[in-house]
């Protein structure tokens, strides 16, 4: 099984993109993982927002395919502790799904169509953070779950 992070829009920060380069390369030690960056809209500043959703969402539901497993990352997404989410993550891993697609959208969240073809929805707070900060920290806690899975000595508890 394949393990997909599809976001919308580049990174614009450096230490973010190393940070999440870094992560994605301790993810693939465990699993078949890969990033996949949507582009921003063209003129997305002087769209009204729910054609900015549209658009993204149209975008998004392209990288999935009958059989993915879709995962939103989004504030009301049910939370879980790092450990919650291992056990949550070994259980997909072992399920029917040929992939597991996690979602960060834009800056507006995300098109009525895309939640609805959603499966699941995490939240990683009850805080708001930048989509751009929320692909570090999504990628750090994906790869504690791994580690938690495997028992590798990064998460202390």
């Amino acid at each position: 099984m394949g393990i997909d992070l599809i976001l919308v829009g580049k990174t614009d920060s450096a230490e973010i993109a190393a940070l999440m380069a870094d992560y994605s390369k301790r993810i693939s030690r465990y699993a078949r993982f890969s990033v996949v960056f949507l582009p921003d809209v063209r003129n997305a500043g002087k769209l009204p927002v729910q054609i900015q959703k549209q658009a993204e969402g149209e975008m998004i539901l392209r990288q999935t395919a009958p059989g993915d497993y879709v995962v939103l990352l989004d504030e009301k997404g049910t939370e879980m502790r790092s450990v919650e989410f291992a056990a949550w993550l070994g259980g997909k891993l072992t399920g029917s799904a040929r992939r597991i697609c996690f979602i960060v959208g834009g800056p507006y969240g995300f098109s009525g169509e895309v939640y609805a073809r959603a499966d699941a929805m995490l939240s990683l707070s009850r805080m708001t953070f930048s989509h751009q900060l929320v692909r570090t920290l999504f990628t750090e806690q994906l790869y504690r779950a791994f580690s938690i899975l495997h028992h590798a000595p990064y998460h202390h508890e």
